[in-house]
């Protein structure tokens, strides 16, 4: 799954927009849902006022309409589907004024970003290190252009957190496309690259569907 290519725009057009100070309700979290792992980062300041990302961790099972765009995928790609991880959701927040309209509003939206475990050959251990070489020659540049869309790239106790590829590099992500890379908190990290290869090897739970929403937000 992509990420979003400008925060702003995806908060505008695919979230909703309120007048500032009248609320909204979120989406339900499912029956036994439980709290996500949470990070906030601090006011962005944007054309038009200012945005707050916050992330929400897995992982959890994808929801039936993630693993029947997983299928698709990797059937087109000529691949077969083993199962999906439903990653982290980024949630966006604006504030700010309209220009046609010069009053307080607000708005907000909410991105899923998961994996599609296709069936897709390993590379040579040559091959995937030369990319994540790729990827330690920008990280440092990639993590100053994310910081600008959607706040200071986190740290753990001083250093920053990892740089999580979605499609990891073992099965020909792209080290360094902006769309395949996201902040991961260390533990959560681990979990990921733990439970990766469960998913490729088409085994419970990443090999079927769960609920729409398996996390509360806080």
């Amino acid at each position: 799954m992509k990420l979003p290519g400008t925060a702003v725009l995806l908060v505008l057009f695919s979230g909703c927009v309120t007048a500032q100070g009248s609320g909204g309700s979120g989406p339900a979290p499912s029956p036994g849902s439980r709290p996500a792992t949470k990070k906030e980062l601090p006011w962005l300041k944007v054309p038009g006022g200012q945005l707050k990302t916050t992330l929400y961790y897995g992982p959890w099972q994808c929801r039936r309409e993630f693993m029947t765009g997983c299928q698709k995928e990797c059937v087109q790609q000529g691949y077969q589907l083993m199962g999906c991880m439903w990653l982290v959701d980024i949630k966006l927040d604006w504030e700010g004024r309209l220009i046609a309209l010069p009053i307080p509003v607000a708005g907000g939206s909410r991105y899923a970003v998961y994996h599609c475990c296709c069936n897709y050959p390993v590379l040579p251990k040559v091959k995937k290190e030369a990319e994540r070489k790729r990827w330690d020659n920008i990280r440092d540049t990639f993590r100053e252009k994310w910081s600008k869309k959607f706040g200071d790239w986190p740290t753990e106790n001083g250093p920053s957190w990892p740089g999580h590829h979605i499609r990891d590099l073992w099965h020909g992500g792209d080290p360094v496309d902006p769309n395949n890379i996201i902040p991961a908190q260390p533990d959560v990290h681990k979990v990921f690259n733990d439970q990766y290869p469960v998913c490729y090897d088409g085994k419970a739970p990443w090999n079927t569907a769960g609920v729409d929403l398996p996390y509360t937000d806080n």
